[in-house]
């Protein structure tokens, strides 16, 4: 019996194979020539045929166009599933992350266990960030199962960026999924081990039974999103934190498990809560002196915090690289333009604020004298008042006629629980869902008559719905025709439910025939959330003269990414906390927003005793530290809670029928202002911290120009995304398909399949719904994220897949009928070139030994490159890789006669056994620059870099040899030298 080495190729099955290390004497493991993993069978060679097979040399006469070596070249890489780099999942991802996005791979590959804060600000892309590594730990077999700890909010979109942009199915383990996963298991299963990759709502897993189970069966790599609500600070941890930090101390107490923890805003102030975090990445982070050099060290090896200042201009000659070939701008808003707009009451709206006012003063007055308990829930019950007063008619009515929840509470300490989430804006609430119902001002008072006077104030309030009795209601009206007249498309931020739904009730047609509107609150799943946006998406169309305008609750304000749809943002009703109008505005201005200056207008009363100062102590201090710092400092919460405390038992307590503007200067009105001037010296010292944080823990672990070679390596071996874009329509239209531009969708298009090879439209019918026959034009986006029936313009997607493997098919069988677009020879005059040059793609076959934790993975690789020489093959003149590349770009400017062609292209082939040597060599000197990456990559981690080797497969296979020839005319040249 014939011993097949790894590496070698066999013929079996009417198809050629690549020989994989796992294959035994008696049985063969296998994977297609140019397939992926997905294609690996195994064979018995005892039970079938299998021979010795040997790649067939170019055929003369089969000669293509000034395009055929390009798409030929694009046509293979794109089938690479398993690259030969240190990153063994790049090949298979639908996601060309940015440069900057390799920093934190970088760092994770270095560590044994990898334990790692993500901390980069706002819309930088931490969920891409993260996905990398998960992806590249799996693929590597450092991991075998994943979770992902999020809020349940958010669930389904980190299960669809898992699935679209890295490949990974996970099941979604939330309270509305468990009962159904559970039917599924064995006796005695666990879901855990049922389910390999899992995204895991928070809020659900932190209960006793759930969370003791997950701990039992918890996967070898988690990752936990938003972590800074994970944690416990030294003073006033709600409960819910507490829970959520002792399952992440039990799942991080585990040194062999891999952790990942994501967030924004690692400490929010709160220096202990910034230590929890650390402890839990790495125990003796906790209480190391970060001031020192060796504190600043250890946690330089697992910290990653940087702003957008940092990274939109990255791997330029400021970054100490030599040229700027490698530059890479990062397309981030460059700033937001902020607008602030004032309206004042209606005389009927002013009397019933001053009614409500009076009303709860005496409800705060009368509860003093009944005990503590008593008086919190009036104070609770009051503010609930006045908030909802301000925000709507709508949601003031339902707040009158609402029992307040804090009624139940039976201690001053329960009321205080109980109120305050629903009432405040605290940066560590538990989570946004259900803040945005109406609170209730009803706690049930013994006085007879205290249910008549709010029913009656709540029937005022309905009476004033609409423009003409509401100011703030036509104010909105007015600036958002001012935006849609612009072109912006906005989005208006509601603190209450009712108000949402109340505003989009009245902007319903007042906004033109071309605006749609859409509300999404809290009374929607989240599920449904993403739906109505992309239905209001959709209803909206392409009409350049369409307006898109959608009405949400903070329910939307946190994780979600709009910023294909949105550019604009309405603060309809001021949040009490800086960092929700922060949270709120970093839905549009991210990564892929084509706006460059987000506009951002918010909506105040100058008369109502409550918006002016909350503007001035709060939201402006905000927005300047977030200018100075380029960075967002979350406001003290529980200095900012006495401020907005100080407002409200101001109003509370003045005279009714005074004026605000002199009320500024009175007594009472001077505790705002101690207040203020607290707040602004501990927020003041938080910037200062932060700023110090910022230069302290820069990330410079790893070094621009490390990035560098492997950002180099990875466009060498997988080009970009452009590159697949061209190869696309190039194809496609070769081989007859009709293609048409979306109008207003910068690259999307649509094919009609119709008229193309058979062959094709069976390798596509099965990805693409079987509808292709049928004239139906095919959808190709740009984005990652496509519906059935739709094709992603990425390496990954199925349907540019199977045309890669079709055009790479027909280029390698000169027995295929009808259009082949690629072509393994070509003879090409041109002015590019002044002396006869050849071109040739080389495939290459690597063996590699990956040593991980696990265990040694033997794995064979593949690589396609460029070389080109200028003469006859015995004495050739080699080319630089750049000289390679451009020949691709080269276009005919003669016509090559067929016969002359083929004499041309005879003569070289003959001769190419000539340049065997070289290409053998070049062959070993990419194993050295293969090993030399994977040991750069793996430097801090001996372990794993001992026993890693790299070697080549020879001989070579040249899938195709081009020929340039000088045309006629002046040329351009290309480069000189050479014998023709």
């Amino acid at each position: 019996m014939t011993i097949f080495s790894a590496g070698t190729l066999v013929s079996a099955r009417g198809r050629d194979w690549v020989v994989l290390p796992e294959s035994a004497a008696d049985m063969l493991v296998l994977r297609p020539l140019g397939g992926a993993d997905d294609d690996i069978a195994a064979v018995f060679p005892a039970f079938e045929p299998v021979k010795s097979a040997e790649f067939a040399p170019p055929t003369p006469a089969d000669l293509g166009d000034a395009y055929a070596a390009g798409l030929l070249r694009s046509a293979l890489r794109i089938g690479f599933r398993s690259g030969a780099g240190p990153f063994r999942s790049l090949a298979g991802i639908a996601v060309e992350p940015r440069a900057y996005q390799l920093v934190p791979l970088l760092m994770a590959l270095r560590q044994r266990t990898v334990r790692m804060l993500i901390s980069d600000d706002v819309g930088i892309g931490k969920t891409v960030e993260a996905g990398l590594i998960a992806s590249e730990m799996l693929a590597q077999g450092s991991a075998s199962k994943l979770a992902v700890l999020c809020s349940p909010a958010l669930a389904e979109q980190w299960q669809a960026e898992l699935r679209t942009k890295f490949g990974i199915d996970a099941e979604l383990v939330l309270a509305s999924t468990v009962s159904r996963l559970e039917r599924g298991l064995d006796l005695g299963q666990s879901l855990f081990d049922k389910h390999p990759h899992v995204i895991v709502s928070m809020d659900f897993i932190k209960s006793t039974r759930h969370r003791d189970d997950f701990v039992r069966h918890c996967p070898d790599l988690v990752i936990v999103d938003e972590a800074h609500t994970c944690v416990a600070t030294d003073d006033n941890t709600s409960a819910q934190n507490q829970l959520r930090y002792e399952l992440l101390q039990r799942v991080a107490a585990d040194p062999e498990r891999h952790l990942l923890l994501v967030t924004a805003t690692p400490h929010s102030g709160k220096e202990s809560a910034f230590r929890n975090l650390l402890g839990l990445v790495r125990p003796e982070l906790a209480n190391v002196d970060l001031g020192s050099e060796a504190g600043r060290r250890m946690l330089a090896q697992h910290f990653v915090h940087r702003k957008r200042a940092d990274v939109r201009q990255y791997l330029t000659k400021d970054d100490g690289l030599a040229d700027d070939s490698l530059a890479e701008e990062t397309a981030f808003p460059s700033d937001r333009h902020f607008k602030d707009e004032t309206y004042k009451l209606s005389p009927a709206y002013r009397a019933l604020l001053d009614d409500a006012i009076a009303y709860a003063s005496e409800r705060v007055t009368a509860a003093d004298t009944r005990g503590r308990r008593e008086a919190r829930i009036a104070w609770w019950s009051a503010i609930a008042l006045l908030r909802s007063l301000v925000s709507s008619p709508r949601a003031a009515a339902q707040t009158l006629r609402t029992r307040s929840a804090t009624a139940a509470a039976g201690t001053a300490e329960e009321a205080d629980r109980l109120g305050a989430p629903l009432t405040s804006d605290f940066s560590d609430v538990d989570a946004l869902e259900g803040l945005d119902a109406a609170p209730g001002a009803d706690i049930g008072a013994v006085e007879v008559d205290a249910g008549a006077r709010l029913a009656a104030l709540a029937g005022r309030a309905a009476e004033l719905e609409g423009p003409a009795g509401d100011a703030k209601l036509a104010a909105l009206i007015k600036h958002l025709k001012n935006l849609l007249k612009e072109g912006y498309h906005p989005i208006v931020f509601c603190r209450y439910i009712p108000t949402a739904e109340y505003v989009a009730e009245h902007l319903e047609g007042a906004l033109g025939k071309k605006t749609v509107v859409r509300a999404v609150t809290g009374t929607l799943s989240p599920q449904q959330r993403i739906q109505r946006i992309e239905d209001l998406a959709t209803d909206a169309g392409d009409d350049p003269a369409a307006r898109r305008v959608l009405i949400a609750t903070d329910c939307l304000s946190e994780g979600v990414n709009l910023q294909h749809h949105f550019d604009a943002i309405v603060h309809y009703d001021l949040a009490w906390n800086p960092t929700r109008h922060d949270q709120r505005e970093g839905r549009v201005d991210r990564y892929g927003q084509k706006r460059d200056v987000v506009r951002v207008i918010t909506l105040w009363g100058s008369d109502n005793g409550i918006d002016g100062k909350v503007l001035e102590v709060l939201i402006t201090k905000h927005r300047q530290i977030r200018k100075d710092l380029g960075i967002s400092v979350s406001v003290p919460d529980a200095a900012s809670a006495g401020v907005t405390d100080a407002i409200v038992q101001w109003l509370l307590l003045r005279d009714r029928d005074g004026e605000q503007g002199s009320l500024f200067d009175a007594d009472e009105y001077r505790a705002i202002d101690k207040k203020a001037a607290a707040l602004e010296s501990q927020w003041q010292s938080a910037a200062e911290r932060e700023k110090t944080s910022r230069s302290r823990f820069a990330q410079h672990t790893i070094r621009p120009d490390e990035v560098a070679k492997e950002v180099a390596a990875i466009r060498d071996t997988l080009g970009r995304a452009a590159e697949i874009r061209d190869f696309v329509r190039r194809s496609l239209r070769a081989l007859e398909g009709v293609l048409r531009d979306e109008p207003g969708r910068s690259g999307d298009f649509t094919a009609d399949m119709s008229g193309t090879p058979a062959g094709l439209r069976d390798a596509l019918a099965p990805v693409l719904g079987g509808e292709v026959d049928f004239g139906r034009p095919v959808p190709f986006k740009t984005t990652a994220a496509v519906g059935r029936g739709e094709a992603a313009l990425v390496r990954t997607d199925p349907a540019v897949v199977a045309l890669a493997g079709y055009v790479l098919n027909a280029a390698l069988d000169d027995q295929v009928r009808g259009a082949r677009p690629a072509r393994r020879c070509g003879v090409i005059r041109t002015q590019a070139v002044d002396s006869r040059t050849t071109l040739l793609l080389v495939r290459y076959r690597f063996h590699l030994t990956l040593p991980s934790r696990t265990g040694v993975r033997q794995l064979v690789a593949e690589d396609a490159r460029l070389l080109s020489f200028v003469g006859a093959p015995a004495n050739a003149t080699w080319l630089p890789t750049e000289e390679s590349l451009r020949l691709l770009d080269v276009t005919a400017d003669e016509n090559t006669d067929p016969g002359f062609g083929e004499r041309t292209m005879s003569r070289i082939l003959d001769a190419l056994p000539e340049v065997t040597d070289h290409l053998e060599t070049y062959g070993e000197e990419l194993a050295a620059e293969l090993l030399a990456s994977h040991r750069r990559v793996r430097s801090a981690a001996g372990e794993i870099v001992r026993g890693l080797t790299v070697t080549v497969q020879k001989p070579a296979d040249i899938l195709g040899a081009y020929v340039y020839l000088p045309a006629s005319s002046t040329p351009a040249p290309l480069a000189a030298g050479g014998n023709v």
